[in-house]
């Protein structure tokens, strides 16, 4: 579903703060597989996310979506095959607008918009049954503005409008950093009764290695740009943030694990 081939991208190439980013990153994910990345500060998880989804073009390599090469594409018009959440809970949503209303432009975008009802009745009762699934009472409040909700109710609501319409990958940028860790632990069981249930093919990157170990069928750690771990089936199963620090230091040559990676 996702191929990255050799992908390389610097910022402020031949300047003073000039910084390679990524440096010939190599990554494949099957369709349906959900994938947790992990990584140092700088390491690059972020800057590949924004490089699937067209935040900027890479200096070198190829992307593949769904067997797409969408490496030139620009990132509106690679919308159509990616859903994201992203760290800052404000973002994914019309804080002026209604839930449902929020919704309805999730459910339906890429479409044509013509002159007609808002939401209809049929999908206003579609919104509630989804809304349900979260746990958190909000079918019961459609028209209640979402500037209004919590955290992470906003953060649950913003998944829930980026899978709406099964994206063919979802991505999910550290999407529970910004919230305590009794919320993030709801927002990580959604997301995975979510991606479970309608088999998204999925990356998520955390700096949380327990977060990590226990979600997705697969993990991979970069370092400088690149894969350094990537373990799946019983061989992750089976791993401990010991055992993960462990092949990190070997991987990378040195015990460069900043702390922001150790104290999550």
């Amino acid at each position: 579903m996702l191929e990255l081939n050799n992908i390389y991208k610097t910022f402020n190439p031949n300047t003073v703060n000039e910084k390679v980013a990524l440096a010939g990153l190599s990554l494949t994910i099957k369709d349906g597989e959900f994938v947790t990345v992990i990584g140092g500060n700088g390491a690059g998880k972020s800057t590949m996310l924004n490089a699937v989804a067209g935040v900027f073009m890479v200096d070198q390599g190829k992307i593949m979506i769904d067997g797409n090469d969408v490496t030139r594409l620009e990132e509106h018009r690679r919308a159509k095959y990616i859903g994201r959440v992203f760290q800052d809970p404000m973002m994914g949503t019309a804080a002026s607008m209604g839930i449902e209303e929020n919704l309805a432009l999730a459910h339906r975008r890429g479409q044509f918009r013509g002159l007609k009802w808002g939401i209809t009745h049929k999908e206003r009762q579609h919104y509630k049954e989804l809304l349900s699934t979260l746990g958190l009472g909000l079918e019961n409040r459609l028209t209640t503005k979402v500037g209004l909700l919590s955290g992470g109710q906003r953060q649950a609501l913003t998944l829930l409008m980026a899978s709406l319409k099964k994206p063919k990958l979802l991505l999910l940028d550290e999407h529970t950093a910004a919230l305590d860790p009794k919320t993030a632990a709801k927002v990580l069981e959604t997301t995975e009764e979510i991606v479970r249930r309608d088999k998204l093919t999925t990356l998520m990157i955390t700096h949380n290695m327990r977060d990590a170990i226990a979600h997705g069928d697969r993990l991979v750690m970069l370092y400088e740009g690149k894969v350094a771990v990537d373990v799946d089936g019983e061989e992750k199963k089976k791993l401990t943030v010991e055992k993960l620090l462990e092949m990190f230091t070997t991987a990378s040559g040195a015990f460069e694990a900043d702390d922001k990676l150790l104290l999550a």
